[in-house]
């Protein structure tokens, strides 16, 4: 089944981030960044998390994460880096037949042998 996503573009977003996925939202900084189709596999690889995480708990357990990830690393870069769903959208963005390919919870694998 195809994921839809819907686009907006707001040029607020800070410089540091091209893009930002909030379901059913992708959030472009530039309209470009759309035609990026790696960027935009990252994009819709966060979609999927999203969706088997029922979306808020997504953002809660991101936030939680992210902050356990800050007190080992004392590096915001490093944590945000470290974060489960982060590493599986890295790793797998250039994999444009991911989401086709790709395993249910499959960001869990991301979370063992993640060395603090």
């Amino acid at each position: 089944m195809k994921q839809k996503q819907s686009v907006i573009v707001c040029k607020q977003l800070p410089k540091h981030i091209a893009a930002l996925t909030l379901y059913p939202f992708i959030i472009y900084k530039d309209a470009s960044f759309a035609e990026d189709a790696i960027l935009v596999n990252h994009e819709r690889i966060h979609l999927k998390q999203q969706l088997e995480l029922l979306i808020l708990p997504f953002y809660l357990w991101y936030g939680i994460e992210f902050l356990i990830r800050l007190l080992y690393l004392r590096n915001r870069k490093k944590a945000y880096r470290a974060i489960s769903f982060e590493q599986e959208a890295y790793k797998n963005e250039a994999n444009l037949a991911y989401l086709k390919q790709r395993k249910t919870y499959a960001f869990f694998q991301y979370m063992r042998n993640q060395k603090l």
